[in-house]
């Protein structure tokens, strides 16, 4: 018999220990809900509490949904991992590298597995002069695949595949489906993902209805130890028109779980429609880095993961101080979303809040141990 009171308890003191603003989980086990709750506010002025239908910028978890699009295009037989990305998109067949103050020819082509890995030596650099020019030469539209074959025109920081580095990649494989899919980013995601998995609060651009139920931003001041109001405005939206595959979505709890619950079930909806396929699933939370990869990618609030394409997985749970399980996978976002998928326990959990400088560090592995434990 599971019990989630240690759950309940935890979301209920983050608003004091970690200074966020509130919070909103829920658990899937075996397909179906079995938790769900809500602490602290989503609007601290109003004192608002949070509800069930409050949408959040889950910044980077939308890094899953491109990763999964891609992937769907991949088994359907439109491209090879090895592939060259220039065969698909010709303006990065000829790269620099600018290390050191000194730019070079790049030996390695850019190949599509570089994408999903974060191997491809692109950085996040959102100021770039050829982000700038784009932005000022659409008048502010930035089409996603202009502002992708933009990126081309900046040096790369180190010979393709040869290291990790967070970046810009999945903004990339997002304009690669694009041109493969023959769609838009957000026509394909919609199509493909979302409607079929009854994602009716998730997009990439939002109505009057959706700017409404969007939670206020806060951003946590170090010096005051409090949560401070800031825009909303999600400086990875570049223009009117573009669909960031890296940064873009917005969604609420209820809508991500599906996605991560699909996830867990070998890649069907619930009514038994094909999402992505088991055997892809399991390649995708599979580890591709290297050992120097791995250390690259060492970030403090992940130990014991791996790499996969796209995704953190779990490889050592001793190491990550982990209750739960090898391969245990998903990501998070800025705002402190956080996604856990476990196919070997058929277990989801989706937890988001509405704060930058997120504390996912404290909050995220607590949160997976509780719920582990919970079981």
């Amino acid at each position: 018999m599971m019990n989630f009171n240690a759950l309940t308890a935890l979301l209920d003191r983050l608003p004091q220990e970690a200074g966020i603003p509130g919070a909103d989980c829920v658990v899937y086990h075996h397909r179906k809900e079995v938790y769900r709750h809500q602490s602290g506010y989503s609007d601290i002025a109003a004192k608002k509490p949070v509800e069930t239908d409050v949408l959040y910028n889950v910044y980077s978890a939308s890094k899953l949904v491109t990763c999964v699009a891609a992937l769907k295009l991949y088994e359907q037989g439109y491209f090879l991992l090895t592939d060259p990305l220039y065969e698909y998109i010709p303006e990065f067949k000829t790269m620099k590298i600018k290390e050191n103050g000194f730019v070079s020819q790049a030996k390695n082509d850019i190949v599509i597995r570089d994408l999903f890995t974060m191997t491809a030596g692109f950085s996040y650099d959102i100021k770039s002069p050829s982000l700038l020019a784009v932005k000022k030469e659409t008048e502010q539209r930035c089409p996603t695949l202009e502002v992708v074959r933009a990126l081309a025109k900046e040096p790369l920081l180190f010979e393709p595949g040869s290291r990790w580095y967070y970046s810009l990649c999945h903004d990339v494989l997002g304009g690669l489906v694009e041109v493969v899919s023959g769609k838009t980013l957000e026509e394909y995601c919609r199509e493909n993902i979302f409607e079929p998995l009854h994602m009716n609060d998730t997009s990439y651009f939002m109505d009057e209805d959706k700017e409404k139920r969007l939670a206020p931003m806060y951003l946590f001041n170090e010096e005051k130890e409090v949560a401070e109001p800031i825009s909303n405005h999600n400086i990875f939206r570049f223009g009117s028109e573009y669909a960031s595959g890296g940064a873009g979505i917005v969604s609420s709890v209820s809508d991500f779980i599906k996605l991560a619950d699909c996830l867990c079930a070998g890649g069907k909806t619930i009514t038994g429609e094909h999402i992505l396929g088991g055997n892809t699933i399991d390649l995708m939370r599979k580890n591709h880095l290297h050992s120097d990869g791995i250390r690259e990618f060492g970030w403090n609030h992940m130990p014991g993961y791996g790499y996969g394409l796209g995704v953190r997985t779990m490889v050592d749970p001793v190491a990550g101080g982990s209750n739960g399980p090898v391969g245990e996978f998903g990501w998070g976002g800025a705002a402190g979303a956080y996604v856990l998928i476990d196919p070997d326990n058929e277990l989801a959990v989706c937890y988001a809040q509405h704060m930058l400088t997120s504390k996912e560090e404290y909050i995220h592995r607590r949160i997976r141990n509780t719920v582990y434990g919970c079981l």
